[in-house]
């Protein structure tokens, strides 16, 4: 299937590993030409060298601080000043810190704010006005905005507002042709899970083997998820072969969620 992305220009933050890299990495190779971002320079250069040579598209990269306003305003004066328009963007950043909800600071209610929340609106605001054809926007979320994860409370709350917002932007959004969906991973085989199954471990007193274990058990298809199952099915959100799909919530996660 030809997805329509061949010379459509896309911004993929946090994409030096990971969630983003796989999503940059199914863009480029179905032809897009794709802009990057990550907070070490030296690991977004890696990423653009590595999807240059594994796709042969047009990547470029920017060190950007997605907490910072004018750090995303300069990546994205960037990726315009050098294809002159955007038509996709991807939504992504770390996640907040684990633990029981009562136990956060107000310092860090406020660093959750900015990272997962307050950078989706920046991100997406800065984008938009270069969005003249139109376009999509994909947030990465998490399973927690349906089903609240054990002391993952930070993340269930300021995903729940990402999910709000892309919500209420894709019928605000509507008439200029630009779309907003959410994608919700599950256990996808990254570093951030593998920090989460190492904090499960220690809590439990057992080997991270057996918390891996665990989760593969709760999960249908029986597998940990890939950063490339996760990053096909972005491509197609992010694509015009999806042109009739807004303020919708797709899940790539094995079937794990039992929500109906």
């Amino acid at each position: 299937m030809d997805l329509g992305l061949k010379g459509k220009v896309a911004l993929v933050a946090a994409a030096s590993k990971g969630l983003g890299f796989g999503v940059a990495r199914a863009l480029a190779a179905d032809g897009a030409r794709v802009s990057i971002c990550s907070r070490d320079s030296a690991s977004v250069d890696a990423a653009v060298k590595k999807l240059v040579d594994e796709t042969g598209a047009e990547v470029i990269g920017t060190a950007c601080d997605v907490t910072n306003a004018d750090s995303i305003t300069a990546w994205v004066d960037a990726t315009v000043a050098k294809w002159g328009v955007i038509d996709a963007l991807l939504v992504n950043a770390g996640g907040p810190p684990g633990g029981l909800l009562l136990d956060m600071t107000d310092a860090q209610w406020q660093a959750a704010f900015e990272l997962t929340l307050m950078s989706s609106v920046r991100m997406i605001r800065t984008a938009v006005p270069h969005m003249t054809n139109g376009g999509s926007i994909l947030t990465v979320t998490s399973s927690s905005i349906k089903e609240p994860i054990e002391r993952l409370g930070l993340s269930t709350v300021m995903r729940s507002g990402v999910a709000g917002l892309v919500k209420t932007l894709a019928d605000e959004l509507a008439p200029q042709n630009i779309r907003l969906n959410n994608l919700i991973p599950g256990r996808i085989d990254t570093d951030r899970v593998a920090q989460l199954d190492a904090a499960a471990a220690k809590r439990q007193n057992i080997s991270v083997e057996e918390v891996r274990a665990q989760s593969v058990a709760r999960i249908p298809l029986k597998r940990l998820g890939t950063i490339d199952d996760f990053g096909s099915a972005a491509a197609f959100l992010l694509s015009p072969a999806a042109e009739y799909i807004t303020g919708a919530t797709l899940r790539v996660d094995g079937g794990q969620m039992r929500s109906i």
